[in-house]
Formats: C-alpha cells, structure tokens, sequence
C-alpha cells in the first residue's frame, strides 16, 4: 500500500466508489429519458410513489414522500411545486392534521406515469440485464440490507 490515506489497493476494491460509478451511469440514463419530458428523477420518483401509496394507501403527505424516498424535505418541496405548476400533482388539506396538505396526483400526472414506468422500468431492466441468475435479486436484497441498517441507527 503507499503512502496514501486510501483504505483500498484500487479503486475497485471500494464499495463506495463502484456504488457511486454504477449510480451515476445509472441516473444518467434514466435523467436523459425523462429530459424528454421536462421532469427530474425526483420529480418523477415522487409522482411514482404517490401513484404508488394511491393504489395501496390514503392521504399521503410530504413528510410520508420524504420518509418513503429517502429525498431531502427542500428537494421534495421544491419539486411539488414545480409538479402542481406543471398540473401533475394536487395538494388540498389534510383530514385529520390540519398543518400537513395530502399530495395526489391529478388525472394528468397519472396519464403522465403511466407513461414514465414502462420507460423507467425498461431501462433498469436493460440497466441491470448483466447480472445472471439470481445475482439481480441478491443485489436487490443485499441493498435492501445497507438501507435498512442505515436506517436503524
């Protein structure tokens, strides 16, 4: 090893590194294939998961947004707006909190996900169609692993 701060003989020998490399040409692909529709990869998370929590919960709220995404609370405000200027997303008062809004998508922003998914998913596929067997689920549990350590801390 040199006389370096390095922990690692390569850079490929660092998880950190080879996550950051993968997620980078990872979004990427997917930023240039939303460009097309003048939305970010947040903003279109989030009109996923509100899609998402409408199929499978009720009244979903930023801070639900933020907790389930994992994206900062200004990202996810600022995309909101941008979402309700473009007419995808709704925000009305809450039933039960009156300090927080429910956030829904509108019929447009759900012609507009129905959409994005097929694309989305289509390039995860073709993204990630290099690891064999069950590589591509162990690499799915294994993240779902680190998050959930990262979160129970």
């Amino acid at each position: 090893m040199s006389n370096t701060p390095f922990g690692f003989e390569d850079p490929e020998d660092s998880p950190g590194f080879l996550l950051w490399q993968t997620t980078m040409l990872w979004q990427r692909q997917i930023k240039k294939a939303l460009d097309d529709y003048t939305l970010s990869q947040a903003q279109f998370v989030i009109m996923a998961t509100l899609m998402w929590f409408e199929a499978h919960h009720s009244d979903t709220t930023q801070i639900l947004i933020v907790q389930w995404t994992k994206l900062d609370k200004m990202t996810v405000s600022q995309s909101l707006k941008k979402l309700i200027d473009f007419g995808y997303v709704a925000r009305i008062p809450h039933t039960k909190d009156t300090r927080a809004k429910s956030v829904s998508l509108t019929e447009k922003g759900k012609e507009m996900v129905n959409l994005l998914v097929p694309i989305v998913e289509g390039i995860d596929r073709d993204f990630f169609n290099t690891l064999e067997g069950n590589d591509q689920k162990n690499l799915v549990k294994t993240l779902g692993k680190l998050l959930k350590g990262l979160y129970e801390k």
